[in-house]
């Protein structure tokens, strides 16, 4: 049997149990359909955040209901490991700095750290429950995935589609690294616009705005808008930029916008992309004024070896000495900086290497398209990042820890070799070519920089796949059924994993994505180490278990944001122990359940055609992934319809002729079920009803746990277990049959045959009459458990057969002596004992007449009640003047009713039921 309830002990029992089992485990000789899914493998920073916690779940209920719908799963777990956060990670677990060692030293080092940290990392994941194979584990970094990468290096150069060259690029100064265009974000920061004096011939003052000063030493053109009449007398012309002495060319450009600023433009090498193309169209000349670091070069005189802010700061201050300031005021704007870092990006002109795929741009949409997303709206995020491309994907980086290119070249004519393919890993710093090159000579240069990360997670499908030997296997596995990510790095992840699905395969890498959303902080901001708003989920698995995290997780629509508010894990613990403790309150009288299945009575089949609705319903939702539908959906079923109604309703049953209470009530044993009826044709219950009850009980908890098994998995395999136990017979029709686990288990199929609409609606109208007499002994201070003498229910039509059906169901659930159920309207006399004034309306309506009026309330009572139940108003006359007394003036109407035969009984009117309830006074 249950104990109290300790998440803690059965949340660790399990997680340990099911690894020992291999419950998890893709099995690649079966012959089950597989589904695969594409794991994101969390970057290895630190310890799991709750954005992990958040996300994972939810892809793991997904994960979950499909190994129970009978799918092989291959679910894999990598660890990105490669990338910056990682390095930084080593650096200061070790107290190092990576740029002051050797760079195979520090390799070494990180790889070291990595084995060192890994296991208590991914153990984060194992304690919220995560179902993946964690024996097919990769990391990004090791040989398997280097192997791999390196690979796809080479096969896109033999395509053609990967070069090298020397050209602007975005450059962060703070990691010293190129970086992609998908890895800046804008940000809000504040600045100055500055209006700067250029001279024309030594003399003519011409005034450009900008906000970077800085760039003047790199200025190497001027320009304005062929059409704007106020410059184009100027173009031809030279102008001397300030400070720094030297002429630059006026040119017409239609690119220059003549509402920013003063209309005309200075261009500098380089301070964004417009000067690239001014660049490159016009032939302009190269100026260089920052260093990779983010220091001014020698270039820029006096100003040399300044931090870029610094040197805005002090050139704003000299032109405004030099009286060639003319004004400047502070803005905010967006500017482009790293993501990673939040450093503002510049422009340098490096050497990197890129994959060409701008020509391929229509190519994307249509791949977009041909993947089915969830939910769908999050395509157009996909569609307008492809759109808004204007750069080749840079794939190098200048970093020390990473997939090293698998590139030399030669120092005679400086002909590109790459490593042979059955070599692979290599490191060209320590290893050398297998051969010379093609002009002969075996002198080589090693590639120094590495592999921007997304050029190797981007390769997430083949780093999985290929952990599986058997060809025949992994053909099954491409494309992936399911990727499942956040929505912030559509951009980043899924975008370039399509990429390479399309470059390497000519295929889209899955059939579905399913998009997450973040955790917020609570007040609904992104959580961020740098915020301090990070709350680390090891409190929450602490405080409230690992079922009560999940539980919050499924709250949450897909692709939706959550704050996080501790009062949901409050109330996903309350919904836990509600289950557990209706769980061992059925497990008590399910002892020695031997499975025999007889023909459930009338309030039996409302609870299993309920069941069978959610089982509909809750599938339906399941494979559109929407689990939050599923949480919502068990919720209402399993607290409302099964806990607070139908455990009420059978209690009665369960305990052979008692009510529920302990104490004698029943009225001798039934002989049969009455076709559908819930008792004995000579009243009360017999031991048929009881099976019928603990038929019921048992269907309708095991296949509420499947249902719930993706989401809470700990507790429903608590409960499934002892249930396997205590009714070791059970058989058929869903319910368990001693599986391993429930997460095995098969999910519960829909049985039409339960279903019944109408019956269900003649239920909950039965269902609501036993809630009205509960609601009516409490508000009289009469004890649930206190019976009631003789109570009368007067209804017409199905309602009046379904409480035939039900009648020793209400009986026993209430306690009721003598149960009448009648047709028709009640005939009673209604006598008025006391109108209670509203004061609150009276006085200030009434004033000085109000005490008259109050009086006149006990005095004519009947006459104003009957006023305002027939016409709406009751008129008062009060010294002459006559006033009418409305519904909000009355407080209360005391009533007292007696039956023809001269009995006092209480009336509970039910009209939106078509019921009322009579119950003699005791």
């Amino acid at each position: 049997m249950l104990s109290d309830y300790n998440p803690k002990e059965i949340e660790k029992k399990w997680q340990k149990r099911w690894e020992d089992l291999g419950i998890y485990r893709f099995d690649p000789e079966s012959d089950l359909p597989v589904f695969s899914i594409d794991t994101p493998p969390p970057t290895v920073s630190g310890d799991m955040h709750l954005g992990h916690a958040f996300s994972y779940s939810q892809m793991d209920f997904i994960a979950r209901y499909k190994r129970m719908q009978g799918y092989n799963l291959f679910y894999p777990f990598g660890t990105d490991d490669n990338g910056l956060p990682t390095e930084r990670l080593v650096e200061n677990l070790n107290n190092v700095t990576a740029k002051e060692m050797k760079r195979s030293e520090f390799v070494k080092l990180c790889l070291e750290t990595l084995e060192r940290v890994r296991p208590d990392f991914v153990g984060g994941w194992k304690r919220i429950g995560l179902s993946a194979d964690f024996g097919l584990y990769y990391s990004t970094i090791n040989s398997h995935s280097r192997r791999i990468s390196q690979r796809s290096f080479i096969e896109l150069y033999e395509m053609g589609r990967e070069y090298r060259k020397e050209t602007p690029f975005i450059w962060c100064p703070t990691c010293q690294t190129a970086i992609s265009q998908v890895e800046m974000e804008d940000r809000e920061l504040l600045s100055s616009f500055n209006d700067i004096i250029f001279k024309l011939d030594g003399q003519e003052d011409l005034v450009i705005a900008t906000t970077r000063p800085e760039m003047l030493p790199a200025c190497v053109a001027i320009f304005a808008h062929p059409d704007d009449e106020r410059y184009n007398m100027l173009f031809g012309k030279k102008a001397e930029v300030p400070l720094f002495g030297h002429e630059v060319p006026i040119i017409p450009d239609e690119k220059a916008d003549p509402t920013k600023g003063t209309g005309i433009v200075m261009c500098c090498t380089f301070g964004d992309t417009t000067d690239i193309e001014w660049y490159l169209e016009h032939n302009l000349p190269l100026k260089i004024a920052i260093t990779k670091d983010g220091r001014m070069t020698g270039l820029c005189g006096k100003y040399e070896g300044m931090t870029i802010k610094d040197a805005r700061k002090k050139i704003t201050e000299d032109l405004k000495d030099a009286g060639l300031l003319v004004k400047s005021e502070e803005i905010v704007h967006h500017v482009n900086v790293h993501e990673r870092c939040g450093t503002e990006i510049e422009i340098l002109n490096t050497k990197q290497w890129f994959i060409r795929y701008l020509d391929m741009k229509d190519e994307f949409i249509r791949a977009g398209r041909e993947i089915k997303w969830y939910p769908e709206h999050m395509r157009s995020r996909f569609e307008n990042w492809v759109d808004g491309l204007k750069w080749d994907w840079c794939i190098s980086r200048q970093r020390y820890f990473g997939v090293p290119f698998p590139v030399w070249y030669c120092k005679k004519c400086g002909e590109v070799k790459l490593a042979e393919k059955d070599s692979l890993p290599v490191d060209p710093l320590t290893d050398h070519p297998g051969s010379p090159c093609r002009c002969g000579s075996s002198e080589f240069e090693p590639e120094k920089d590495v592999l921007d990360t997304w050029a190797t997670s981007s390769l997430t499908p083949d780093l999985a796949i290929e952990l599986v030997r058997d060809e025949s296997v992994k053909k099954k596995l491409y494309p992936m059924s399911l990727r499942p990510q956040a929505h912030d790095i559509i951009t980043f992840w899924l975008f370039n994993t399509v990429v390479k699905g399309l470059l390497h395969k000519g295929k889209i890498p899955w059939e579905n994505t399913m998009i997450s959303g973040w955790a917020l902080d609570p007040m609904g901001k992104k959580m961020s180490k740098s915020k301090g708003n990070v709350i680390e989920p090891g409190y929450i698995l602490d405080k409230y278990s690992a079922d009560a995290l999940r539980f919050w997780a499924a709250g949450s629509k897909l692709g939706e944001d959550l704050p996080y508010q501790e009062k949901d894990m409050v109330t996903g613990k309350k919904f836990l122990i509600k289950m557990w403790n209706a769980s061992k309150f059925a497990l008590m009288h399910l002892e020695g359940y031997d499975g025999e299945e007889v023909e459930p009575i009338f309030i039996d089949r409302w609870i299993l055609s309920k069941l069978n609705r959610q089982i509909e319903e809750c599938t339906a939702a399941f494979e559109q992934f929407e689990y939050s539908r599923i949480k919502a959906l068990m919720m209402q079923f399993f607290l409302h319809d099964f806990c607070d109604n139908y455990l009420e309703m059978i209690k009665c049953r369960l305990y052979p002729d008692r009510d529920g209470s302990g104490e004698d009530f029943g009225r001798g044993l039934g002989r049969g079920l009455g076709s559908g009826l819930d008792g004995g044709l000579d009243g009360g219950f017999g031991q048929r009803e009881r099976e019928s009850a603990r038929f019921t009980l048992y269907y309708v908890l095991v296949n509420s746990i499947k249902l719930l098994a993706p989401i809470i998995p700990h507790i429903t395999e608590e409960i499934y277990q002892k249930l396997v136990q205590v009714a070791a017979k059970g058989a058929e029709r869903g319910r368990a049959k001693g599986e391993k686990s429930i997460h095995t288990a098969p999910w519960p199929v829909v049985d039409r045959k339960l279903i019944d609409e109408r019956l269900e609606e003649s239920g909950d109208r039965v269902v609501e009459i036993i809630a009205g007499i509960r609601r009516y002994k409490s508000s009289k201070g009469i004890s649930l458990n206190s019976r009631l003498g003789r109570v009368s229910i007067h209804c017409n039509g199905e309602l009046l057969d379904a409480l035939e059906k039900a009648r020793e169901t209400v009986r026993g659930t209430l306690r009721i002596e003598e149960l009448r159920i009648e047709k028709g309207r009640v005939r009673a006399e209604e006598h008025v004992m006391e109108i209670v004034p509203n004061f609150s309306t009276i006085g200030p309506e009434f004033k000085t007449a109000a005490k008259k009026i109050v009086q006149l309330f006990e005095s004519r009572k009947d006459e104003v009640y009957r006023g305002i139940r027939d016409n709406g108003f009751a008129e008062l006359a009060v010294n002459g003047t006559t006033y009418k007394i409305l519904p909000d003036h009355i407080k209360e109407v005391k009533k007292e009713f007696v039956s023809l035969e001269g009995e006092r009984i209480d009336i509970i009117d039910m009209p939106e039921i078509g019921a009322t309830v009579v119950v003699a006074m005791m």
